[in-house]
């Protein structure tokens, strides 16, 4: 497994100095964001000399880029604003096919108009699963075109909420190009250390074989995330069954501070 963090966690608009920090911090590769040099995250275009900047922190830094970010609603009630969010997706799918970024990670949306983190409460009817696979067999036309995958992440305030609904989204698209990313804070809210545990540890054998990206972010009994090995998740034996479905991708953590990297870094390094 490559070790990284997501290149927001450091500030700037500068990508060499961005990478360089997460270079400085410990880690091997990053989670982009557009953000990071100076553009929205899901820009209208993204400018040459953007690319070039990135193309060129990239080598000057030895980070590598494992995914970048394309996350919008896909599951708002308004189709004017998912349509605008997947001509945007475009934009990012296509960065990253020439940058050589081979995942785009999504957001599986929600109901909530607010903010597509947000839990709503129709978020588990046929109709937002319908509206939200029809924008990802969309989506997907634009990966496989450009040769990208594309990542879904199992969000309790998403549609797609455990491992077992993101496997039965990659059987209903029918498509090698979508994928998972797995983060074991978001697979429960509320948990005793054995609870987590053995959700987690069902839910990388329910992945298992789809798994393009884990995270590391950790969570306290009582709901609150947390830094990786700070909160309840058994980070030692989340990495050891991870090696033993054979996933061998980036392990990359997030949801801290800046100043908090290093010791992050020191932390999984020595699991890995």
């Amino acid at each position: 497994m490559r070790l990284g963090i997501f290149a927001k966690t450091f500030p700037g608009t500068d990508p060499a100095a961005v990478l360089a920090a997460v270079k400085q911090t410990g880690y091997e590769t990053t989670q982009f964001n557009l953000a990071c040099a100076g553009l929205p995250s899901m820009p209208d275009a993204v400018p040459a000399d953007a690319s070039a900047s990135i193309r060129a922190a990239v080598q000057s830094s030895g980070v590598s880029l494992a995914a970048l970010s394309g996350t919008y609603n896909m599951a708002h009630p308004d189709r004017a604003v998912r349509d605008d969010g997947l001509r945007r997706l475009g934009v990012v799918i296509k960065t990253a096919a020439s940058l050589g970024i081979p995942l785009v990670t999504l957001c599986t949306g929600s109901r909530n108009i607010a903010d597509q983190w947000a839990y709503h409460p129709e978020n588990a009817t046929p109709s937002a699963w319908f509206d939200m696979a029809a924008e990802m067999g969309k989506a997907l036309a634009l990966a496989e075109d450009a040769g990208v995958d594309l990542g879904i992440e199992p969000e309790q305030a998403n549609i797609v909420t455990s491992a077992s609904d993101a496997t039965r989204l990659i059987a209903d698209m029918r498509s090698k190009r979508l994928k998972i990313v797995l983060d074991p804070a978001n697979l429960f809210e509320y948990a005793t250390p054995d609870e987590a545990r053995a959700i987690v540890a069902a839910a990388i054998d329910e992945a298992a074989g789809h798994i393009a990206m884990a995270h590391a972010k950790d969570r306290h009994g009582d709901g609150r995330f947390a830094t990786a090995g700070q909160g309840i998740v058994d980070f030692p034996d989340f990495v050891a069954r991870l090696k033993a479905v054979g996933f061998d991708g980036a392990l990359v953590t997030h949801g801290l501070p800046g100043d908090e990297a290093p010791d992050v870094a020191a932390f999984l390094r020595g699991l890995l």
